[in-house]
């Protein structure tokens, strides 16, 4: 990339990694019980999904969601089922009792899963990336390039939300308030899956 395309590509890159998705609800939802290093360290679970798309995506794995009706379908399909799970823990967690902070695995766990169930991160590597790669260099190194700097930028961006969400969690949250950020959050978990399950595939 030239630096003109880098001053395009990192605004661009922390806008969509800022972006209310399910891993930054996520985030916010995990930092309010389980505080920022926790959920800090969970962060890495959805850095090493998006490691794990850039490889398959480069790998070709873009081809096949395009050109296989049914891949794309168990792919969106197990987006939208793993989310609504999600939205239902949220949904009928405890609030009137002292919450347990998560395990740091189990926070990890779900950043991956939640990425890597969602079509649309793998739209983003499709679509966006691209729109700054070289036509007359490799196209593989790029993609690894650009996907390494989108991966970096969208950390920072998530720390973000996890800093929110502790701020939050730290003004002594009473039940009735912790029910209304938890079914909050449900509500819009709930959305994010009703919209991946009218997502079509593109052409």
């Amino acid at each position: 990339m030239t630096w003109q395309q880098l001053l395009i590509f990192l605004p661009a890159a922390f806008l969509l990694g800022a972006s209310p998705g399910a891993n930054n609800l996520l985030a916010f939802v995990s930092a309010t019980k389980a505080g920022w290093f926790r959920t800090a360290k969970s962060i890495i679970g959805r850095m090493a999904a998006w490691a794990v798309l850039v490889v398959l995506i480069s790998l070709g794995l873009d081809v096949l969601l395009q050109t296989s009706e049914l891949a794309f379908l168990v792919l969106k399909w197990a987006g939208v089922a793993y989310l609504t799970y999600l939205a239902w823990q949220l949904w009928n967690a405890e609030s009137d009792t002292e919450i347990k902070a998560p395990e740091v695995s189990t926070l990890m766990r779900r950043e991956f899963l939640t990425l890597m169930g969602n079509p649309k991160a793998y739209l983003l590597l499709t679509v966006f990336l691209p729109q700054f790669v070289n036509e007359s260099s490799p196209l593989m190194p790029q993609l690894f390039m650009l996907g390494a700097t989108y991966v970096t930028v969208e950390a920072i961006a998530a720390l973000l939300w996890v800093t929110a969400g502790t701020l939050v969690g730290a003004h002594a949250l009473t039940p009735l308030r912790r029910r209304i950020i938890n079914r909050a959050s449900a509500g819009l978990m709930g959305t994010v899956a009703v919209l991946l399950a009218r997502s079509e595939k593109t052409a």
